[in-house]
């Protein structure tokens, strides 16, 4: 019977984005040294405990090697944590990475386009949240329009990964974790 991944444990402060100027959610960076022992400088979804709250999420690059997570209202209330406070964190990336929610647009234009949709059912998770993250890495709708065309052109041809998508944001330096308020 294989054994469970070790825990990986580190402190963090929750910092507040400075946009949106209102937003309800706070993040954190996870410390290089702890990024190290996750097995993808991309996207990775953990389970884990912050301040003792049970939590999953999936941790996103931050552009420089490690990542950083969300860490929405409801999850702060149940650790009883404020922005500022710097918190015990435990994860573990999970056996399996779960299946993305498929957004809207990219649902309708698959349904549009059968040889895409055929390609896309034949991906792994890994994959399809691959390219909706980079779809929605887009900071204009109208770039979000063009990758969703992209997209489906790539997927009709064959292709099964993002062709210019770069996982960790460290060589497109498009991925990079909320600039804190001050």
């Amino acid at each position: 019977m294989p054994r469970a991944p070790a825990a990986i444990r580190f402190q963090a402060r929750l910092l507040r984005p400075a946009q949106p100027r209102n937003a309800a959610w706070s993040f954190l960076q996870v410390p290089a040294q702890a990024s190290a022992h996750l097995p993808s400088r991309g996207l990775v979804t953990v389970s884990g405990t912050l301040a003792g709250a049970p939590f999953r999420a999936t941790l996103q690059p931050d552009g420089q090697g490690s990542h950083w997570l969300k860490v929405e209202r409801a999850l702060r209330a149940a650790a009883g944590v404020a922005v500022g406070d710097t918190v015990e964190l435990a994860i573990v990336p999970v056996a399996e990475e779960p299946e993305p929610a498929l957004p809207a647009d990219l649902r309708r234009a698959l349904a549009a386009h059968p040889a895409a949709k055929a390609q896309w059912a034949t991906l792994t998770p890994v994959a399809r949240r691959d390219w909706i993250f980079w779809i929605g890495s887009g900071k204009q709708a109208q770039t979000r329009g063009k990758r969703i065309a992209a997209t489906c052109d790539m997927l009709a041809s064959g292709k099964r990964r993002a062709c210019c998508f770069d996982r960790s944001g460290i060589w497109s330096k498009g991925l990079s974790a909320p600039e804190p308020a001050a």
